[in-house]
């Protein structure tokens, strides 16, 4: 019995599995919340530290740096982009 997926990329299978848009969000989100998390580690910064300048409390903080949390809208990323000296960028291709 063959393979259906053999030679076939990983985006035709998650897209046959129904996922892609979820997988390609994650990825998205994970890479986000790196780049903030090396913004603070350049700048020495806490997670405290960047909620005060962000008016924001530790928690929201923690929203935005786990990727996993779907409850983190794109104006709060730019505003923790922005304290951080950083901008978030969005283009469709």
């Amino acid at each position: 019995m063959a393979n259906k997926h053999m030679g076939s990329g990983i985006d035709d299978f998650l897209r046959e599995e129904g996922v892609l848009e979820e997988f390609q969000a994650r990825s998205i989100k994970e890479v986000i919340a790196w780049e903030l998390q090396r913004a603070m580690q350049e700048r020495k910064l806490s997670k405290s530290r960047l909620a005060q300048m962000m008016h924001t409390s530790r928690t929201q903080v923690d929203r935005v740096l786990d990727p996993m949390d779907g409850n983190v809208t794109i104006e709060t990323l730019q505003r923790a982009a922005a304290v951080l000296g950083r901008k978030v960028q969005v283009e469709l291709v």
